[in-house]
């Protein structure tokens, strides 16, 4: 881990470190913290004498605290009040430089939007944007030897004009990123930029202020002194560009496996002292190639194609908004991306905070930063502002090995002229609404982008609308649940995607070899109703991923999102950072979602669960995946089992490997497995994992069958028969709420109550003697949401939803809460003719990939009905004194009761079990 240079001077202060770990320098001090504050809301209006008098300071007329650097609207700043108008902010500091003879300078990470600011009444500075960092040299105001009054007014009225990109789920407002005081000699490095070369040749662009004329020394030594270089430089007045070149030998290579970083220091030298700042940088190359005669491109990295697993990423904190608390939250974020195997992420309109991607450099993963986006139309006034800030974040973060590629615009959001009437993500019917002009404008945008870094990807416009004009990274959005919607679509896409194609592209602009990408999807939208709510997505992730890796000519894909947000729930974490549970290690042993990021992949294409017969045999279609040279030339093992669960008890019904030659990148069909089902009804999983020549794990996947015979149930092997009950033959029951789903395949019981069945077994003439009886049943608790005891109600998405809409989400139609670290559990207990013969906790109202049959058997694909939704393999035994009286009775009455926990029951075409409420006579 990097050790900071910069000692924080107080640790009782948020976000304590220095803000800028890849331009750091030792004497600073740290403005985080309390000041004074006063918000004039929008309306209030400025006085004249009072704002005279708040510049110079007046402490009289602040009359709140706020805590530095976070949103006046947040939680975390102590005002939590989401208003527009004018911040204005006051502190007194008493700071000397080490050096005599400093220039000191207030350095302000991000200030939305209007930013004026005051040392000890004296104007120092005026800043406009939301995201750029700036600086105001102060030397002339400060007071060494006494206490500073330092004044900031912030003024946001989230004008059409300001690129505000997408901040509906916390505003950001005034001060929201760390505030610092800097000294620097006369002569100063003001900025530095490495432009490296795989062979490990360095370029060095450097910008020097300087004080006067004369001869500087340029000293780099990085790597612990290991690799160092120095030149003499004859410096002019003012402003110098200049530029080195140094060689690495044998360089280290960045990626997101193996992170390394050059970390050390520049030492400007000259009459006016020294002028160290510690940095670092990555030796990487990014770029697009064709690969063994294809007429398309995939990106690369350091060379080689890198199939992008990747991530969008709101950086949306519940306290802080956009500013995260402490720097470790901001560790732990690339941290759990990585550990669910992801390789890069989307920074999603919006640049991120230095610091964080200081930790993606750091941890190692890729980053696409988007640029901000305004909300008017495309003016002077509005294309002014953002060239501004676009310029300010790019020449501040185009350091970081970690970016590979600038986003200008998204969604043509703030390019649609009079578009108020735009829906949720637009479409082809907005495009009247994206002028000739607007599209010239962001052409010229991308060209302006490229010029100013050659070494990044830049794409024009992530789309949503088929409307790209310029771009180096062919990318599309799509948000379709149902598999065969989703393979379709895909398909179509790839299809159409060719040198000369004008899909994707507006205004008779055509695609070139750039390569294809998907730059959002998931299941959040395409569903009515309002969107997916908050429910299962681990299912349609596996299915979407297995259909992504089928195309040779997709090389990538971005998954909204990373985690929920305020009215989104398709994250793969809880908005507070816990975990959801996707349960495919049900499935494969040991099997994570990792597996489905793995650069080496299995694809098995087929649906995601096939119904078949008894006994018979299916052919399954295999395709090797690969984006990474590690077993390249070498012949890897398949090894395969066919396996169901048989009341509790894990069946294999076949099994067995094969060898597979892997060599070469991307998608190639690999042996077909054919495979015999179980001659009972089963829900089968076939699950792969593929092993390298240790029997390491290399990758795993699965696919599912429901298997189905005649209409009883029988069980296999064992004495006597077995009696089916539909879950929704009860003949009373006493739930406040109660309701069918699925087809009636499903019950649900809300609250304390009980279901009562009547239960007729075999004959004598069909089974003379009945010595055991079990029932048998798959049950999981009843969470009671919103719209189970009030009703469903239906939303629109229009873009209030990017404003932060309220989701209302537990009256969403589709709403069924995903598995996560939360439980709602019930303890159930089951009655025969009123003896309690057994009682069960059930530990959740579980919704992930498990629940197979909730899934199989939707209605439809764009409406959810509880799916995913399982519950848990129930078994009681009636004791012997119980069963001699049923053997001569041959029936009773059955209750399951639950308390105030509820129950769901699952019959066979819904849950995880494929069966029926089940009494099993032997």
């Amino acid at each position: 881990m990097k050790t900071s240079v910069a000692t924080p001077i107080r640790t009782d202060i948020p976000r304590a470190e220095y803000p800028r770990p890849d331009y750091e320098r030792t004497d600073w001090l740290n403005l985080n913290g309390q000041w004074s504050f006063l918000l004039n809301s929008e309306g209030a209006g400025d006085d004249t004498n009072e704002c005279a008098s708040l510049q110079g300071g007046e402490q009289t007329l602040f009359n709140s605290e706020i805590t530095v650097p976070f949103s006046w609207a947040s939680p975390l700043s102590g005002i939590e009040r989401n208003e527009k108008g004018v911040g204005w902010y006051r502190r007194s500091v008493k700071w000397e430089p080490q050096e005599d003879n400093a220039r000191i300078f207030l350095r302000f990470g991000a200030v939305d939007y209007l930013c004026d600011v005051w040392v000890n009444g004296t104007h120092v500075g005026s800043h406009q944007g939301g995201y750029g960092t700036f600086e105001f040299d102060v030397t002339t105001a400060w007071h060494t030897e006494q206490d500073n009054v330092l004044v900031v007014r912030a003024e946001d009225y989230d004008h059409n004009y300001q690129a505000r990109g997408k901040q509906g789920y916390g505003e950001i407002r005034g001060i929201w990123q760390p505030v610092w005081l800097e000294a620097r000699p006369q002569t100063y490095l003001e900025q530095a930029v490495f432009i490296t070369s795989i062979d490990g040749q360095i370029e060095l662009k450097s910008r020097i202020q300087a004080h006067e004329a004369g001869t500087a020394t340029l000293h780099l030594s990085f790597g612990e002194g290991s690799l160092t270089h120095q030149v003499d430089w004859e410096l002019t007045e003012g402003v110098n560009e200049r530029t080195t070149v140094f060689q690495v030998n044998d360089p280290q290579l960045w990626s997101p496996e193996t992170p390394h970083l050059y970390e050390g220091e520049l030492r400007l030298s000259g009459t006016s002292g020294d002028d160290v700042v510690h940095t670092y940088f990555g030796i990487r190359e990014i770029g697009t190639a064709k690969f063994d005669g294809r007429d398309y491109r995939w990106v690369t990295l350091n060379g080689k194609p890198v199939y992008l697993n990747g991530t969008l990423d709101q950086s949306y904190h519940q306290t802080g908004y956009f500013t995260y608390p402490t720097d470790k939250e901001m560790q732990d974020e690339i941290y759990l991306m990585k550990r669910l195997g992801l390789n890069f992420v989307r920074i999603h309109i919006k640049p991120e905070e230095p610091r964080k991607l200081y930790w993606a450099d750091k941890l190692g993963i890729l980053v696409m930063e988007d640029m901000p986006c305004f909300w008017g139309n495309p003016d002077e006034q509005a294309r002014a502002a953002y060239e501004i800030e676009a310029r300010e974040i790019i020449e501040r973060d185009r350091n970081h090995p970690s970016i590979f590629s600038w986003v200008m615009f998204n969604e043509t959001w703030g390019l649609r002229t009079d578009s108020e009437t735009a829906g949720l993500t637009g479409g082809e019917g907005q495009h009247r609404h994206y002028l000739p002009e607007t599209q010239e404008w962001v052409r010229e945008k991308y060209q302006w982008a490229k010029r100013m870094d050659p070494t990044r990807i830049v794409e024009d416009n992530s789309p949503c609308a088929y409307d790209h004009v310029e771009t180096d990274i062919n990318t599309w959005h799509f948000y379709i649940n149902g598999y065969e919607p989703l393979r379709n679509h895909i398909e179509e896409v790839v299809q159409k995607t060719h040198p000369g194609s004008e899909y994707n592209y507006i205004g008779g602009n055509q695609q070139g070899d750039a390569p294809l990408m998907n730059s959002e999807c998931g299941n959040v939208w395409g569903i009515d109703g309002g969107g997916a709510g908050d429910s299962d997505l681990a299912w349609h992730y596996h299915y979407m991923l297995n259909e992504f890796r089928r195309h040779d000519k997709l090389c990538g894909f971005v998954f909204t999102e990373f985690r929920d947000v305020t009215n989104e729930f398709n994250g793969y974490y809880r908005l507070d950072g816990t975990d959801k549970k996707f349960g495919y290690e049900d499935f494969v042993p040991g099997m994570t979602i990792a597996d489905l990021h793995t650069p080496d992949y299995i694809v098995i294409d087929a649906p995601p669960c096939q119904t078949l017969e008894q006994g018979s045999e299916v052919t399954v279609p295999l395709l090797r995946s690969s984006y990474s040279d590690q077993y390249h030339g070498q012949s890897l093992t398949l090894a395969w089992e066919l396996s169901y669960d048989q009341f509790g008890t894990k069946v294999v019904a076949d099994q067995g490997k094969l060898e597979v030659t892997w060599d070469g990148y991307g998608v190639a069909p690999i042996p077909d497995l054919k495979v015999r089902m179980p001659n009972t009804d089963a829900v089968a999983v076939l699950g792969v994992r593929l092993l390298n020549a240790d029997q390491g794990v290399v990758t795993r996947n699965f696919t599912t069958f429901d298997v189905r015979g005649g209409k009883e149930q029988a069980v296999t092997g064992a004495e006597g028969r077995t009696v089916s009950i539909p879950v929704n033959a009860f003949r009373k029951q006493n739930f406040a709420h109660m309701w069918e789903a699925l087809q009636g395949s499903k019950v649900n019981g809300g609250g304390e109550g009980r279901f009562v069945y009547d239960v007729q077994l075999p004959s004598q003439g069909e089974q003379a003697m009945i010595r055991d009886i079990e029932i048998c049943f798959e049950a999981g608790a009843k969470r009671l949401l919103a719209r189970n005891i009030e009703g469903a109600r239906h939303h629109s998405h229009g873009i209030h939803f990017m404003h932060g809409a309220s989701a209302d989400v537990e009256y969403n139609p589709s709403t069924y809460y995903m598995t996560d670290e939360e439980v709602h559990e019930s303890r159930v207990s089951v009655w025969v003719d009123d003896v309690k013969i057994g009682e069960m906790v059930l530990a959740d109202d579980p919704a992930d990939s498990r629940g197979i049959l909730s899934w199989h058997y939707q209605p439809v694909h764009n409406l959810l009905e509880e799916a995913g939704s399982y519950g848990y393999l129930c078994q009681a035994q009636v004791p012997g004194r119980l069963a001699a009286e049923l053997d001569r009775k041959r029936s009773f009455q059955l209750e399951l009761r639950a308390e105030e926990g509820g129950i769901s029951l699952y019959g066979r075409n819904a849950g995880r079990y494929p069966l029926d409420l089940l009494v099993r006579c032997r």
